[in-house]
């Protein structure tokens, strides 16, 4: 047990927020086959009128149960059952909903409430932003707009009519297609919309304002026109080509390679400014926040272009794998955002180097997903309970979730996947569906037995895998011995062996591959092959090896696990003559971080610093061989990040971690410097600005090489630097110029910062990268640098895009100064949270876990953000959203959370 005196519980609320629970789930006791909605626009008082057909579920066994509907912030004005009112003794409305007795087995629900959108700091509902009117209704903030059983397996079909003043709001956009319009003699007008597919309520959209289209048409495989339109603000339609471009190829790869078309015969995209999230789904109204659609090479870098790539294909792909395809139940949000992540990976994956995009989606995993896996708010595939679901928007059930897809491939094959996928439509189209529904469509479809592999999704937790190996050159036999094991996480204690698929090649002396016979089989195969870990350890035997072999794994990264114990002698070859690109890559990440930690102990035991020869060599040889792949080269320049490095310290040493590292890069840059010059020069640009592959992976390198060239902090590289920035080629190589000058203490650095801001003061998403550039700057400053922005006038703490470029820029993308050992950067942060927390609880919940890793610091350290989290949890009216994320944060070592959140057990 604790000692109360020196670690006590974290406080608590006078009321506990009640958790919701998977094991809790009931079918709906009603069902709403059709919604009739209209909308009254009005910036402080919006009328919305609703009706509602509503039936008991006949699958439900509560048959006289009374209709219970969700509402947060709404005046209910009226209310009547079949046209006939109802008093106040017929209905209650309490502790966020409206309960109605005596109701009959089927009736028509009318309901009229009144909201106002500009007061709606929570972005959740329908909010004002720019003039314009928008909705976020994912996850729970459809009851903000009126009365609704607002869950996911409640699925109706819509249609829905805005009126507007017409001067002020000239387009009416909602689900579905535009079925009627027309105006009113008071300078107001309506349009209708009807959307013909059933629908749970948080797919519903509203967008109403002054906005422009930028248009196109798409024409389905099967002859149907569908009228394609960005909607965005007056002045912002040159930047919109590159959004539509990636539309029209997500939908056609849609086509090729899953035969899902289009079903509607419109699709709308319409950009806001002012957006808790990335984008949404909408059914045939996509909204986004403008970060991904607008884009043009004076005001957008190759990593937004990639992005909006992304984050298209991604809600389009959604029409089908969670909207035609819904989710039951929060609890399955991984079925319709893992899937639907695994196929914008493949999508991008075809649009450009399959290699590169594998890599660029590891390095993410890793840094986001890997660390949450291994601390306080681990929580699996599928959580089993939650009291805001906001907060499980993680990369656990994205990222994670699209690897746990992936492994499904990798066991069923390509042909049985894609069988399973069209068994899984034909099964559950429009509706509700579990992620036992979709393992049943891939078991039935395949064969394969999926019963264990279940356990990804209940299982939390990164698999550590160890190898051993050994060889019998008289018997010419190979052995591979592989044990499995996953570290502890809150409320699983003790884990089962999960079902592993490792993709493996053997590699000869001279690197060729080797063809493999394992014991048992007949004939040989050529190259790569998946060995499937069920067990806590496994031996797989090899024939007919010629020579000792060395083993390439887990080739394409074909499972989320890490890696143990690989000798560095291996890991150089492995870095040096693997034919798969990933283990290459990851083999020299793995051996650059084995130095940079051996340079860590060096340091602290008081050794003069050296660079390892063989670090040397291989950057040195990256280089000679860049002109093959330059994308590839890029990343293979690029050292083992800071959060990375402390994730494989049990203690992180905070100030060994950054010095070690910009050790690194300096001694590099003097080492390498001709050839680093000489790389930089042949793969500069001279021509127009492209965005293909090839052009992407050029500027990648040459900015890797620059990053290199000043480390040391020469003044030649600084000037190029600064001529690389004046030149203002593009937003690319502009914004790779100021960001190595913002961590050099020269004139060069504030010169380069006011000419930025005063070229792009007038772009908010430009200036989003000002200030992020100023966060994430190494220089010893950086605290204070932060607080004087968080006071700019251009700062806004109610806009996300602006508070994240700055305060989570900080947070998470700058250990160095953010863990400095005054809690200057901790208490920044906490009060950063408190204040958003007042107005919009998701946005200040996402910042939490940024000090939920107390454990892994020295006591000063976490005595200093401990003390922050207490802080947080004792501010009066914390949201629920905050609560969560702060309680599960400060649970301590050796204390785990049971599902009711606050109560511990040891």
């Amino acid at each position: 047990m604790p000692d109360s005196a020196r670690d006590p519980l974290p406080p608590t609320p006078a009321t506990t927020p009640e958790p919701v629970r998977r094991a809790d789930y009931r079918v709906p006791e009603f069902l709403v086959d059709a919604v009739a909605l209209t909308f009254e626009l009005d910036e402080g008082a919006t009328v919305v009128r609703s009706r509602l057909a509503v039936r008991r579920n006949p699958a439900s066994p509560e048959r006289n149960a009374p209709l219970k509907l969700d509402g947060e912030a709404l005046e209910l004005r009226r209310l009547s059952l079949d046209e006939a009112p109802l008093g106040a003794n017929r209905y209650r409305v309490a502790d966020g909903k409206l309960v109605i007795a005596d109701v009959p087995d089927a009736f028509v629900l009318d309901l009229e409430t009144r909201i106002a959108p500009k007061d709606n700091t929570e972005l959740s509902g329908l909010y004002v932003s720019n003039g314009g009117f928008f909705t976020q209704c994912e996850a729970e903030g459809f009851r903000r707009i009126t009365f609704f059983p607002d869950r996911p397996d409640v699925m109706a079909r819509y249609s829905t009519t805005i009126i507007a003043d017409k001067a002020r709001c000239p387009v009416l956009l909602s689900n579905g297609n535009p079925v009627a319009r027309g105006d009113f003699d008071d300078g107001r007008h309506w349009a209708k919309w009807d959307d013909p597919h059933p629908k749970p309520c948080y797919l519903f959209a509203l967008v109403a304002g002054d906005l422009i289209a930028v248009r196109d048409r798409f024409t389905t495989r099967s002859g149907r026109n569908v009228d394609l339109a960005i909607w965005v603000r007056r002045g912002d339609e040159d930047k919109c080509a590159h959004a539509m471009r990636c539309l029209k190829a997500a939908m056609r790869w849609d086509e090729d390679v899953f035969s899902l078309e289009y079903d509607l015969d419109v699709f709308n995209i319409a950009a806001v400014s002012d957006f808790n999230m990335g984008a949404m789904e909408n059914k045939g109204l996509n909204v986004f926040n403008t970060k991904y659609v607008l884009a043009k090479p004076e005001t957008a870098t190759d990593a937004d272009y990639q992005g909006i790539e992304t984050v298209i294909s991604h809600e389009y792909f959604h029409n089908w794998t969670g909207n035609r395809v819904t989710c039951r139940d929060w609890f399955q949000l991984a079925l319709k955002e893992g899937l639907t992540v695994f196929r914008d990976q493949e999508f991008s994956s075809d649009q450009g180097s399959r290699a590169v995009k594998r890599i660029a989606d590891v390095r993410r995993l890793r840094a986001a997903q890997f660390p949450e896996d291994a601390g306080p708010l681990a929580h699996p595939v599928r959580p089993d309970s939650y009291i805001k679901i906001d907060n499980f928007y993680t990369a656990t059930v994205y990222q994670k979730g699209a690897e746990v897809m992936r492994m499904i491939r990798t066991l069923l094959g390509a042909a049985n996947f894609r069988k399973g996928m069209d068994l899984y439509f034909a099964r559950h189209d429009n509706h509700a569906a579990t992620i036992e529904d979709f393992a049943q469509a891939m078991q039935d479809a395949s064969g394969v037995d999926l019963s264990q592999f279940s356990r990804w999704y209940w299982q939390a937790g990164t698999p550590q895998i160890a190898v051993d190996d050994e060889y019998d050159p008289a018997l010419r036999r190979y052995t591979l011995a592989v044990r499995q094991s996953t570290p502890a996480t809150p409320s699983q204690p003790d884990k089962l062996p999960f079902l592993i698929p490792l993709a493996i090649g053997l590699l000869a002396e001279d690197g060729t591959e080797l063809a493999t016979r394992l014991e048992g089989e007949r004939e040989a195969m050529n190259g790569t092959r998946v060995l499937v870990l069920g067990e806590a350890e496994q031996r797989f035997v090899f024939e007919g090896v010629p020579s000792r072999p060395t083993p390439s794994l887990p080739r394409g990264f074909s499972s989320p696990v890490k890696l143990a114990g690989m000798p560095r002698e291996r890991l150089r070859f492995l870095a040096a003559h693997d034919t798969d690109p990933f283990v290459r890559w990851d083999a020299a990440q793995q051996y650059a971080t084995a130095v940079l930690l051996d340079l860590v102990s060096a340091r602290r035991g008081g050794e003069a610093l050296s660079l390892d020869a063989g670090l040397i060599e291989a950057l040195a040889a990256t280089l000679a061989g860049a002109a093959a792949d330059p994308a590839f080269a890029a990343e293979a320049l690029t050292l083992p990040g800071e959060s990375w490095l402390a994730d494989q310290m049990q203690e992180v040493d905070v100030e060994g971690i950054h010095q070690v590292r910009e050790f690194a890069r300096a001694e590099t840059g003097r080492r390498l410097g001709g050839a680093l010059d000489a790389a930089y020069a042949r793969f500069s640009e001279s021509g127009e600005y492209r965005i293909d592959g090839a052009s992407v992976g050029r500027r990648a390198l040459k900015n890797a090489c620059l990053a290199y060239l000043i480390a040391p902090g020469d003044d030649a590289p600084i000037a190029l630097a600064k001529a690389q920035f004046d030149a203002g080629r593009n937003m690319t190589d502009v914004l790779a110029a100021l960001a190595v000058l913002a961590s050099v203490d020269r004139p060069a650095r504030q010169s380069a910062l006011d000419s930025f801001y005063d070229a792009w003061r007038g772009d908010n998403l430009v200036l989003d990268k000002w200030f992020a550039i100023q966060a994430t700057s190494s220089l010893p400053d950086t605290i204070e640098r932060v607080q004087e922005l968080a006071r700019h006038r251009d700062f806004d703490l109610g806009n996300p895009n602006r508070m994240r470029a700055l305060v989570a820029s900080f947070a998470m993308g700058n250990p160095a100064r953010f863990h400095d050992a005054s809690g200057q950067g901790y208490r920044f942060l906490a009060d950063t949270i408190i204040a958003v927390d007042a107005t919009n609880g998701q946005v200040a919940a996402r910042l939490v876990p940024a000090l939920g890793t107390w454990r892994r610091y020295d006591p000063a350290r976490q005595a200093l953000m401990t003390a922050e989290l207490e802080r947080i949890l004792g501010t009066p009216g914390l949201s629920r959203n905050s609560f969560e994320m702060a309680s599960k944060s400060l649970a301590r070592a050796g204390w785990y959370y049971c599902p009711k959140m606050l109560e511990v057990t040891l």
